[in-house]
C-alpha cells in the first residue's frame, strides 16, 4: 500500500516540478459559448486578432457549407468588435448559419437584431424576405422548438408576432402588406377572430392605395366576424357586423370577382338572424311576455319581409295582439 502512495505522490511532483500545456478540448467564452478545441491546437486556428480577418474566416467556412466553424466566428465577430464596419455581416452570417441548421426561431431573432441595429443595410429587403420565409414556415405548422432543438409545439401567437415584427421594421416595404395579412391568417388559425378582423381592418385602412391588398383585406375581415357569429352560440352582433363588412366590400369594389359570394353570405346572415329573433319571440310569447315577442317577431319581418319567416311572424304578431290584455 505504500509503495502505491509512493507512485502516486511521484506522479503528483512530475506534473508540479515539470508542467506542460494541457489541452482543454471543451471552452467557454462569453459570446461564442462553448467550443472545441483540438488538442492538437490545428481548430484554434479560426480564431483571429482582427474583425476582418475573423469576418473572412467566417465566410470563407459559410461558403464551404461549414456552417459550424462559421457560425463560432461570426459570433465572434459580432461579440469581440460589436461597433466595427465588419460586424454587420458578422450579424447576418450568424442568421444564415441557424438557417442552416434549421434553427429558424433562433434565426429571426438574429435578423432581427441585424435590422435593429443595422437598419438601413443594403441588403435589408432580402433580409425581410427571410424573416417573412420563415414566419411562413410557422404559420404552415412548422413547430416552435424547446430551448432550440426539441420540437415542442406550434404557435400562431408566436407566428403572428414574428409577422408584427416585420411589419414594424418596414410598413410599406415589400413584405409589409404580405405580413400584416398574414397576421391576420396567424389569428384566425387560432381561433382569435376579433383579433383576426383587427388586423385585416389595419390592413384595409393601411393599404386603401392597393385595391389587391384592400379588398382582400375587407373581404377576409368580413369573413373574419362570420365565423365569429357562427362559432359556437350564434353571436347576433357578430352577424351584423359581418353584415356590414360585406356591404362595405361589394360598395367598395362592386366589380369584384367575390361580390357574389359576399351576397349569399349576407343573405344567410339574414336567415341565421331571423331564426333567432323567432326563437326568442316565441320564448317571450310563451311566458307571455307580449311587448317582447313582438319586439322581435317584428324583427323578422323588418329583415326579410318576404321571407316564409316573416310570414309566420306576422301571424304571430296578430294574434298576440288580439290575446294580450288591453293596457
Amino acid at each position: 500500500m505504500n509503495r502505491w502512495f509512493a507512485r502516486v505522490f511521484l506522479i503528483f511532483l512530475a506534473l508540479v516540478l515539470f508542467p506542460s500545456r494541457s489541452p482543454a478540448p471543451l471552452v467557454y467564452r462569453a459570446g461564442e459559448g462553448w467550443t472545441y478545441e483540438s488538442p492538437s491546437g490545428k481548430e484554434g486556428d479560426w480564431r483571429k486578432l482582427r474583425a476582418k480577418d475573423q469576418l473572412d474566416v467566417a465566410q470563407k467556412a459559410f461558403d464551404s457549407k461549414n456552417y459550424k466553424l462559421a457560425l463560432k466566428a461570426a459570433l465572434r465577430v459580432v461579440t469581440v468588435w460589436p461597433l466595427s464596419d465588419y460586424a454587420p455581416q458578422g450579424q447576418y452570417l450568424v442568421g444564415r448559419c441557424y438557417e442552416a441548421h434549421r434553427q429558424d426561431e433562433r434565426a429571426f431573432k438574429a435578423y432581427d437584431q441585424l435590422l435593429g441595429k443595422y437598419p438601413k443595410m443594403r441588403n435589408s429587403t432580402e433580409i425581410q424576405g427571410r424573416q417573412f420565409e420563415i414566419a411562413s414556415r410557422f404559420l404552415a405548422g412548422e413547430w416552435f422548438k424547446l430551448f432550440n432543438y426539441i420540437p415542442f409545439f406550434p404557435s400562431m401567437d408566436k407566428t403572428a408576432n414574428m409577422f408584427e415584427k416585420i411589419v414594424r421594421f418596414g410598413p410599406y416595404g415589400e413584405y409589409g402588406p404580405p405580413s400584416q395579412m398574414n397576421v391576420g391568417a396567424a389569428r384566425e388559425k387560432e381561433k382569435d377572430y376579433p383579433l383576426a378582423v383587427k388586423a385585416y381592418e389595419m390592413a384595409a385602412d393601411r393599404y386603401a392605395a392597393q385595391p389587391a391588398v384592400a379588398s382582400t383585406a375587407l373581404y377576409k375581415a368580413a369573413l373574419a366576424y362570420n365565423k365569429q357569429a357562427r362559432k359556437a352560440d350564434y353571436d347576433q352582433s357578430a352577424a351584423g357586423q359581418a353584415t356590414t363588412a360585406f356591404k362595405d366590400f361589394i360598395a367598395l369594389y362592386p366589380d369584384d370577382s367575390r361580390v357574389p359570394e359576399a351576397q349569399k353570405i349576407i343573405a344567410s346572415l339574414k336567415a341565421e338572424q331571423a331564426r333567432g329573433n323567432f326563437s326568442i319571440a316565441q320564448y317571450y310569447e310563451k311566458n307571455k311576455r307580449w311587448d317582447g315577442a313582438l319586439v322581435y317577431y317584428n324583427a323578422v319581418v323588418v329583415g326579410g319581409p318576404s321571407s316564409p319567416l316573416a310570414e309566420q311572424a306576422r301571424r304571430r304578431i296578430a294574434a298576440i295582439k288580439q290575446r294580450r290584455p288591453e293596457k
